[in-house]
């Protein structure tokens, strides 16, 4: 049942539906049914939210979450993830925890990036407080980096003056022990940005990509890869031209679209434009593409990592190999 303290929180730290809209952002797109379906995504983060903050409790929520829309489902434990992640770091709990060992599990991975989402909203005294302890868990820690992708995903869709037009870079902070790579990940999320901010129009997101500093349009590619095959938008030729787009970074757009179908087989669903997405983008199917990023993966402990990279990364880096050597990718960039 919503409580009155759980009202007010909402008020204070959730956008409305109408906030999250492209025209009430300010995106330069003009409405279509593209940007009508897009635009349900972060509307069902928001509904996630509201339910998570006024009830406080995974076992009042789980009912509903299970009746959302399953192609939209992830996205509204995506925002009852960021609502319990606000409220045990702003308190004592473990609301999140038993969400996503619960319920939550198999939307893992859109999970951490609505921990991300509640770190935007959070103090950076309060970080080391956001990821539950997950031990034992499918893909912890090392899918962790999701939430500073979400983090990023969340400074480019609402202050989008400032981290795209004038492309500031935020301060590190050492997240899994790595203050260096932090900014990567925020990179990655952004590209996802991206992808909403232009409403999957390929030319022009792929224009916005170019602007950053080079340095950074490998990670800025990945997450639009992500983007293109979780969120969908854009058809067969449209997404070829996509990758010609990209450029020597085929190999990061192709990597982002396989953590993507990753994601959706693990979730259980992948709609249509999933499938479209990842035979364009890597030439495989949705649960081939998957398949790739397990036999990619790297679990071991980023301290030990003899790179200095964390796990995560050296996970990205096998895909793009792979992709790479079978013909799917042209280029990889170290």
């Amino acid at each position: 049942m919503p409580t009155v303290l759980g009202s007010l929180r909402r008020l204070v730290l959730a956008p409305s539906p109408a906030e999250v809209t492209f025209a009430r952002r300010g995106f330069p797109v003009a409405p279509s049914p593209v940007t009508r379906r897009l635009e349900a995504v972060p509307q069902a983060v928001v509904c996630g939210f509201e339910w998570g903050i006024e009830a406080g409790d995974p076992r009042e929520i789980e009912g509903r979450l299970g009746l959302v829309d399953p192609e939209q489902r992830g996205f509204a434990f995506e925002g009852a993830t960021m609502a319990f992640t606000v409220l045990d770091a702003m308190g004592r709990g473990r609301r999140t925890r038993d969400l996503l060992t619960g319920a939550g599990q198999p939307h893992i991975f859109l999970a951490y990036i609505g921990i991300g989402f509640a770190m935007a909203r959070l103090p950076r005294r309060l970080w080391p407080k956001v990821l539950p302890d997950l031990t034992g868990t499918a893909y912890h820690p090392t899918m962790s980096w999701l939430a500073v992708d979400g983090y990023g995903f969340d400074l480019a869709y609402f202050h989008t003056r400032r981290w795209v037009d004038e492309q500031q870079v935020p301060r590190p902070y050492p997240w899994q022990g790595a203050p260096e790579y932090f900014p990567r990940a925020v990179d990655q999320g952004i590209g996802r940005a991206l992808w909403f901010i232009h409403g999957a129009q390929h030319r022009q997101v792929a224009a916005a990509v170019r602007k950053f500093a080079e340095h950074r349009q490998a990670d800025l590619w990945s997450g639009v890869g992500l983007a293109a095959t979780f969120a969908g938008g854009c058809g067969a030729e449209a997404l070829a031209e996509l990758c010609d787009e990209a450029g020597e970074h085929r190999a990061e757009l192709a990597q982002g679209s396989v953590f993507a179908s990753k994601a959706r087989v693990y979730a259980g669903f992948v709609p249509g434009h999933g499938e479209v997405a990842s035979a364009a983008l890597t030439g495989l199917s949705a649960a081939d593409a998957a398949a790739l990023g397990d036999e990619c993966a790297v679990h071991s402990d980023p301290a030990t990592a003899p790179t200095g990279l964390p796990a995560y990364e050296l996970w990205r880096r096998n895909v793009r190999v792979r992709l790479a050597q079978d013909g799917r990718a042209a280029t990889v960039t170290e």
